[in-house]
């Protein structure tokens, strides 16, 4: 299944493709808890950025790993390149356009507690 997706303002705009229903991380880590960002992981070879890579500014923080990447007009991220899953992007749920309707799963993530939950990801 192909879906799109943007940030607040549009400027930012992705498709992906997605085989529901799809598993999301809810984090519980500082930036997670604070913004609300459900984590659809898709791999970077099923993931396109249409447009707004001008618009997108990096913010790194911990770990230095993950690479945050938010719209410099909106501030929304959309998506980023998270430290569990180098070969992959972590997409917004919440900026998938149609995400309601789409079958999904929602598990706990322990970012508070990063390498036991990563260690879990992993059967």
């Amino acid at each position: 299944m192909r879906i799109e997706g943007a940030c607040h303002c549009g400027e930012v705009r992705f498709e992906a493709q997605i085989e529901p229903p799809v598993e999301l991380l809810e984090c519980n880590c500082s930036i997670c808890s604070m913004t609300g960002f459900l984590h659809l992981i898709v791999p970077h070879s099923d993931f396109t950025l249409l447009s707004g890579k001008e618009a997108l500014e990096s913010y790194r923080f911990g770990s230095g790993q993950a690479e945050h990447l938010f719209c410099k007009s909106c501030g929304i991220k959309s998506f980023y390149q998270p430290r569990s899953h180098p070969g992959s992007w972590s997409v917004h749920w919440k900026c998938v356009e149609g995400h309601e309707d789409i079958a999904h799963d929602v598990t706990p993530f322990d970012g508070r507690n990063w390498e036991a939950a990563r260690a879990r990801l992993d059967p």
